[in-house]
Parts: C-alpha cells; structure tokens; sequence
C-alpha cells in the first residue's frame, strides 16, 4: 500500500515529538535531582562544620579543666609539702631540746678509730708519742695546753700565753688526773673530757665555763718532777 506523502510527514512528525518528549521530561528531573543534592551536600557540609565546632569548644573545656585540676593537685600538694616540712622542723627542734650537745658529741667521738675510751667516760688520743717518764698522783708537770668547747671556742691557752703551765697532778680536774698518769713525757695527746670529769654542774671561771660542759683539751707532757 502506498501512503500519500503529506501523511508520511505526520508520522515522522509525531514519532520524532513522542521521541523527544520524554527526553525532555528526563533532563528536568535529573535537574530537580541535581539541585536537590547539592542542597542536601550544603546541609550536610554545615552540620560537619557545626559539629567541628562544638567538637573543638568540647576539647578546650576538657583541656581547661584539665589545667586547673593540675592546679589544684599541685598547689594542694605543695600545701601538704609546707605542712611536712613545718612539722619536720618542729620535730627537729624537741629533738634538739632533748638530746644534750655534750653527750651527742662524746658519742660520735668515741666512733673514731684512734680513740680510746676508759672506764671512767674520759676520751684520749695519742697525736704525738714520747719515751720520758710518766707522773704519779702526787707528782709535778710542766705542760703546754689548749682547752675548747665542743663548738671549737678555745677558753684557755698556755701556747697563746707562750709559757707552759706546771702544777701538781692530783690538783687538776679528774680527767686531767686521769690522762697525766698514763702520758709519758713527749707525750701529746688529745683529751674529750665528760662534764663529770671537768667541772660538772659548777662550771668555772664565774661562767666562762657553763656547768655540765663537755671540754675538749691538747695537752703536751714536758716534764715530770717529783712533788
């Protein structure tokens, strides 16, 4: 069958106007699909940012309390450190009060490897050794002397005055009676004498040397004469 032309030319018309119909209707939608996404992805890119952000508030409040925590513990710890340290002190100063400087010192030195120590409490030690005779109670002896406090003061001096010093062994205190009995002339010893062997509670020499004062002495045996 043969078709007249003008009909043929509706044909193609309306087939080419149903072709392109849908193409048309396709390209709008992926348009609103289009434009819907990128609205979507702009919401999305926002609440990221907002979230970072509160992200980043949430880490400086953590990091700041954090901060001043360490504060706290350090400034309570140094508080208790003072506190520590303030009892420490006090305790060190009735220690002080109970323990007497005296025996504390006799104590330690009696440690030394050089010292000998008598029945009677007196402390000695040979610095210089001599070959002369030795004195009895009643004997005299010239000597060459230096006496101390425990502090190193000196109180009395026969090698500052430049002249020894003579008297009788049995009219001196204890524990030069003592050491003088065992010294041999040449002798040089250094003598730790116990408060009990010196001058006791009493002291000497209107105070100059406190009662109960353990005293420290070099003494020097130059001569022995016979009383």
């Amino acid at each position: 069958m043969t078709y007249p032309k003008h009909f043929i030319l509706l044909l193609l018309v309306a087939a080419l106007s149903a072709c392109s119909q849908p193409e048309e209707e396709t390209s709008a939608s992926d348009q609103m699909a289009s434009g819907d996404a990128a609205e979507a992805l702009k919401d999305i890119e926002s609440e990221l940012q907002q979230a970072e952000a509160e992200l980043a508030a949430a880490e400086a409040e953590i990091k700041a309390s954090m901060e001043e925590a360490t504060r706290e513990v350090s400034d309570s710890m140094k508080s208790m450190g003072k506190e520590v340290q303030s009892g420490a002190d006090k305790l060190a100063e009735e220690l002080e009060k109970q323990v007497d400087p005296g025996q504390a010192y006799l104590h330690i030195n009696a440690q030394k490897p050089n010292v000998k120590v008598t029945a009677s409490g007196l402390q000695f030690e040979i610095l210089e050794s001599g070959e002369g005779a030795s004195p009895g109670p009643t004997s005299r002896v010239v000597t060459h002397y230096e006496g101390s406090f425990i502090d190193g003061r000196v109180f009395d001096s026969s090698v500052d005055r430049g002249e020894p010093a003579e008297f009788p062994v049995n009219r001196v205190i204890k524990g030069w009676t003592e050491a003088l009995q065992m010294m041999k002339e040449g002798d040089k010893w250094r003598l730790v004498i116990p408060s009990e062997l010196a001058y006791g509670k009493r002291g000497a020499g209107g105070g100059r040397i406190p009662p109960d004062s353990v005293l420290v002495f070099e003494v020097e045996l130059i001569k022995v004469r016979e009383g």
